[in-house]
């Protein structure tokens, strides 16, 4: 994958890896806020299994690594693990991962009159203008990220 050497289709070699490994850590019932402190309260709600949180699609679902800034005023930074659901259908304004000549990128999926544009969200990238002679695809939708600090 890092060679830039993907072509449209790939994506089904890529999927054929099933993982099996769950995990679930408690959920308290409360919120936490972020302002002044409230009491927190002893009871423990079900447990929160991050396969459920995060993956709706499992045989459809993957994982990457988000590396640049040119999606960062929408929250997505350097580092950061995006979560793509390739069994979901992108909509204007859904961020998707592309492949763009052989490139992933991460971007705003935009329908405009003139066809697809990729958009950044960060005003030192350019938009990705889309048109019949680009070899692209969307290999699926962002549906969440995952940050560490």
């Amino acid at each position: 994958m890092k060679d830039g050497s993907l072509r449209a289709g790939d994506i089904n070699a890529f999927l054929d890896i099933s993982a099996h490994t769950t995990a679930a850590v408690p959920l308290a019932s409360t919120s936490a806020a972020c302002g002044f402190p409230s009491p927190a309260d002893d009871y423990m709600d079900r447990p929160l299994d991050f396969n459920d949180l995060l993956v709706k699609n499992p045989a459809a679902t993957f994982a990457v690594r988000i590396s640049g800034e040119s999606m960062r005023d929408k929250g997505l930074y350097p580092g950061d693990i995006a979560v793509v659901d390739r069994a979901r259908s992108a909509v204007s304004g859904s961020i998707v991962l592309g492949l763009v000549g052989g490139e992933f990128t991460i971007k705003t999926y935009r329908m405009k009159a003139g066809g697809i544009v990729l958009e950044a969200a960060n005003p030192d990238f350019p938009d990705i203008v889309i048109t019949e002679a680009s070899a692209f695809e969307v290999w699926g939708v962002v549906t969440g990220i995952i940050r560490t600090f």
